[in-house]
């Protein structure tokens, strides 16, 4: 499906999931007109039952005392009006008896009325009673059956609401789902070339050679997007390789006259071209830690070079304790140099790590604990458990580091303020390898205050990836 703009695939989705909600309420719109008129309808009907009926009673209490009357007074002016009035009782008991389903009140009601047309002229009083009272019986018995007529009617006239506000409910939960769905599969439309765009980017970050195709269909502004992530892809490998390429040229290229200058600065030492003055010997010592300066910088340079290079980890089952001897091994000239005790509590014997990438994290950290911590002070390094990670602390005494430039320390070619006890001005690599080693290992580093040092580099990494 193509669309011109992600504008218009939004507006057209909204639309489109709107429409289930118009039709309910169309739906919920007619059912309320018609409920209205029933309503009406229904209620008229009631007014004019009971007015129908009401009249009707009226009339046969007239009709009732004129029988009466003309029983006793014989006049026949009494005889016409009964017999207009009795008219009048028969046309209301037609509108009345139109409406009921049982006929046989409304036809016992005719009889007794059809009676006294008949027989005006009763001389038995007793007999009149009776049929007066028969007669009274039928138009109560009619009223009955015009009140049952209504009740009926409103017991269907509730059944009805009752089945509409049923329907309704029913029309309202589906609409309202097949509006629901509307809406995620409208959103997945919407979001789909977005989740792809996140995995351009998630690829990217991850330096892989080979990118998600570019789509054939979809919102303009979003492949535009991906046209120009896949354009960044290449840039940024091109500059990768770029600064790859530098960093191995350059350091080797300077490997070499280094060593020259550092032969030379030698023999210039061991006044092997003739002896040297104070002043001489003091220019000498500051070629000599230049050099040194130098070379530490080469060297991390290219360790970071090679960590770059490394794509992913390679865990292997490490033995903990081998490879902390090895690094203090490693660093025990500097250790009795600066007169150091090394406190190293391992309650890890061993981790699946990537060897070569802890090595790194633990050469640095102890090389850096030995270079900035107080001379003649302990350094502790402790490797435990806690929780789901593997945690590596190394504390140090000396100057405390602030707040504000912890988290800077471990971004290259960052460095703090305080001064180094070999006198060597460092390269800013060292804690930006750490943090990298540990983030390739799904890990992190940071500095993190402890009660039995002033200043206490951590690494955690998980347990998932560390587990023994």
């Amino acid at each position: 499906m193509q669309f011109g703009s992600l504008r218009q695939l939004t507006l057209l989705s909204f639309l489109v999931a709107l429409i289930p909600l118009a039709v309910l309420l169309w739906h919920s719109q007619s059912s309320l007109t018609k409920m209205a008129k029933i309503a009406a309808s229904e209620a008229q009907f009631s007014v004019d039952m009971a007015r129908q009926i009401g009249a009707m009673e009226n009339i046969a209490i007239d009709v009732e005392r004129l029988i009466r009357q003309y029983h006793v007074l014989k006049k026949p002016e009494l005889q016409q009006l009964t017999e207009s009035y009795i008219q009048r009782l028969l046309e209301k008991l037609q509108n009345v008896c139109f409406e009921l389903p049982d006929q046989f009140p409304c036809q016992s009601v005719e009889n007794r009325v059809q009676w006294f047309k008949t027989n005006p002229n009763i001389e038995d009083p007793l007999l009149l009673d009776a049929q007066l009272a028969e007669f009274r019986r039928a138009i109560a018995e009619l009223h009955q059956q015009v009140d049952a007529l209504l009740d009926e009617r409103i017991e269907q006239q509730q059944e009805y609401v009752n089945s509409v506000q049923q329907t309704q409910a029913w029309s309202t939960g589906i609409l309202a789902t097949f509006s629901l769905l509307l809406i995620v599969f409208a959103s997945q439309l919407i979001l789909s070339p977005v989740a792809k765009i996140e995995r351009i980017i998630g690829e990217i970050a991850k330096q892989s050679e080979v990118l998600p195709g570019i789509s054939k269909s979809g919102p303009k502004e979003l492949i535009e997007v991906e046209y120009k992530l896949h354009w960044l892809a290449d840039r940024l490998n091109q500059l990768e390789h770029l600064r790859h390429a530098l960093l191995r040229h350059a350091s080797h290229e300077l490997k070499t006259p280094l060593a020259s200058i550092k032969e030379g600065c030698s023999l210039l030492t061991e006044c092997v071209v003739g002896p040297l003055n104070d002043q001489q010997k003091e220019v000498l010592s500051l070629l000599n830690s230049s050099t040194d300066r130098l070379n530490l910088l080469i060297e991390q340079l290219l360790d970071y070079n090679l960590l770059l290079q490394q794509a992913k980890p390679v865990y292997e089952k490490t033995d903990t304790k081998q490879l902390f001897t090895a690094v203090l091994t490693d660093n025990a000239l500097a250790i009795q140099q600066n007169h150091n005790q090394v406190n190293i509590d391992i309650k890890v014997d061993s981790m699946l790590v990537d060897p070569n990438l802890y090595r790194r994290i633990l050469d640095n950290l102890v090389s850096n604990a030995l270079a900035h911590g107080s001379i003649g002070r302990p350094i502790d390094i402790k490797l435990y458990r806690q929780a789901d990670m593997w945690v590596l602390d190394v504390a140090n005494r000396g100057q405390k580091i602030p707040m504000e430039l912890r988290k800077s320390l471990f971004e290259p070619f960052k460095r703090g303020d305080n001064r180094r006890n070999d006198r060597v001005i460092g390269s800013g690599l060292g804690l930006s390898i750490v943090a990298d080693c540990a983030r390739m290992m799904h890990g992190t580093a940071n500095i993190v205050d402890v009660d039995y040092a002033d200043v206490c580099m951590r690494v955690s990494l998980p347990l998932s990836e560390g587990l023994s």
